[in-house]
């Protein structure tokens, strides 16, 4: 069985880890516990990580995929880390709203208000 594809584009700027899925959909389960284990990997690189995810190609996103995401953000708090997500869709964001998960993450418009919120 082949390994399903992360499709991140990881760089690094300001000191923090800017994460941009290249997926319009993120809904396989196994797609996203390995999009989950890349991230924690990477929040697991230094002390008092900071990361950007930018969902500026994402379309659809499953409730497993916020599931990785709430996980994410524990982790990252949990070593003095913050995250911020950036360029959702609106009609994700409608997800996040019902859901209240608007009030748990720190969510941006662009990825530059993003960079600007983790200084």
């Amino acid at each position: 069985m082949t390994e399903p594809q992360t499709n991140l584009n990881v760089r690094r700027e300001d000191g923090a880890i800017i994460v941009e899925f290249q997926d319009r959909k993120i809904l396989e389960e196994l797609t996203i516990n390995h999009i989950g284990e890349h991230l924690a990997g990477l929040a697991d690189e230094g002390a008092n990580p900071r990361m950007l995810l930018d969902f500026k190609n994402v379309e659809h996103l499953s409730s497993a995929a916020l599931g990785m995401l709430i996980t994410l953000n524990k982790q990252l708090l949990e070593r003095q880390g913050r995250l911020v997500l950036t360029n959702i869709h609106p009609q994700i964001y409608e997800v996040f709203k019902i859901t209240r998960l608007n009030k748990l993450f720190n969510i941006q418009n662009t990825t530059q208000d993003g960079l600007e919120a983790l200084r």
